[in-house]
């Protein structure tokens, strides 16, 4: 790409350069990402406070955009990048939050517990069963399950990255929750005896 190329780019509008991007023309992704990367960083930083994630949200949201630049359904990119930016730091800070939660209450159940080796092994069981669960699911509801739950992604960008209604999405995420509650809740029968003895 040259700089007589890439300057080319400079002058079009938007709309045209989402078409180039389509055709896989690289300078056209470039400028759309000049014009548009500081900005949308700004608003991340400014909302989680860390330069560190505020950048890898951004670079998140021009990689997928780039990976699906020819199945983009895009009518204004400017409110489109906007949007997936928000839906981003919600996502990351709900994310936070389940993980806060989570770490608070493991140290106030260990706190509270008696951390022998028949606990510990417990613990390790519980896990392996949960990953024995999630394995067992149906493998649409599994990769569901997995981008809701663990990669963090809302339900309209899984409905456009697996090609489902958003009633398809939830559907199959209720139905893995229900498994794995069922899962969970046989392994946990199982496992009360061996806890009392």
């Amino acid at each position: 790409m040259t700089f007589v190329s890439l300057r080319m780019y400079a002058s079009w509008p938007d709309a045209a350069l989402l078409d180039a991007m389509r055709t896989d023309e690289e300078g056209a992704f470039e400028e759309l990402y000049k014009r548009y990367c500081y900005r949308l960083f700004t608003v991340a930083y400014q909302k989680l406070k860390g330069r560190e994630v505020a950048e890898e949200l951004v670079q998140d949201l021009f990689t997928d955009l780039w990976s699906r630049r020819a199945s983009h359904q895009i009518q204004q990119v400017e409110h489109y990048l906007f949007s997936a930016i928000r839906y981003r730091i919600i996502n990351y800070i709900k994310a936070q939050k389940v993980r806060s939660g989570y770490e608070l209450y493991c140290r106030i159940s260990l706190s509270e517990a008696n951390t022998d080796t028949e606990e510990a092994l417990a613990a390790e069981d519980l896990s392996a069963a949960l990953l024995a669960g999630v394995r067992k699911l149906p493998e649409k509801s599994r990769e569901i399950f997995q981008l809701s739950r663990l990669e963090h992604y809302s339900v309209p960008e899984i409905s456009v990255r697996v090609n489902l209604s958003e009633k398809s999405v939830e559907y199959h995420l209720t139905k893995s929750l229900k498994l794995l509650r069922s899962y969970l809740r046989d392994f946990l029968v199982a496992l009360m005896p061996l806890l009392f003895l």
